[in-house]
C-alpha cells in the first residue's frame, strides 16, 4: 500500500534532486526517493553483517605469475559463498572475472578484499546488494 507524505527542502537541494532524478531517468521524484531509501537500507544490512548478495569484479593481468591459481584457490576456499563466476578475455593481457556472491556481509567483504588485494589485480570492485528479503 502506498502512503503519501510531504517533504520540505531547500530550493537548491530540490533542484539538485530533480537533476539527479532526470539524469537517472526516473519517471518521478517518488521513484528516485524510494531507490535512495532502499540504498540506505542495503548499507544497513551490510553493516549489520546480514545475509547479502553482491558482485565482485576483477580486472587483472593474466600474465602475472601464479595469479589465476590464487584467484581460483580463494574461490574454492569461499566456495559456499560463490553463486556463479564469469571469466572474460578482454585482450591479449587482461581478463575480467565477475563473481556473484551470497552470504554474511563480513565474509563476502573478506573474500572481495582478499581477491582485490592480489598482486596483478589492476582494478577490483564489490557491488553490494541485498537478498531483497527486507526490501519493499
Amino acid at each position: 500500500m502506498l502512503k503519501r507524505f510531504t517533504v520540505s527542502m531547500e530550493e537548491d537541494l530540490l533542484d539538485d534532486f530533480d537533476s539527479f532524478t532526470k539524469e537517472r531517468h526516473y519517471q518521478n521524484r517518488s521513484e528516485a526517493l524510494r531507490d535512495l531509501i532502499r540504498s540506505r537500507i542495503i548499507e544497513k544490512e551490510w553493516k549489520a553483517d546480514k545475509e547479502v548478495m553482491g558482485v565482485i569484479s576483477l580486472v587483472y593481468d593474466h600474465h602475472q605469475h601464479g595469479l589465476q591459481e590464487k584467484v581460483t584457490e580463494l574461490q574454492h576456499h569461499f566456495h559456499h559463498q560463490i553463486v556463479s563466476t564469469t571469466h572474460v578475455h578482454m585482450d591479449h593481457d587482461n581478463c575480467l572475472e565477475v563473481i556473484i556472491v551470497h552470504g554474511k556481509a563480513g565474509s563476502v567483504r573478506k573474500l572481495a578484499d582478499s581477491l582485490i588485494a592480489l598482486r596483478g589485480v589492476r582494478n577490483g570492485n564489490l557491488a553490494m546488494s541485498s537478498t531483497g528479503k527486507d526490501l519493499h
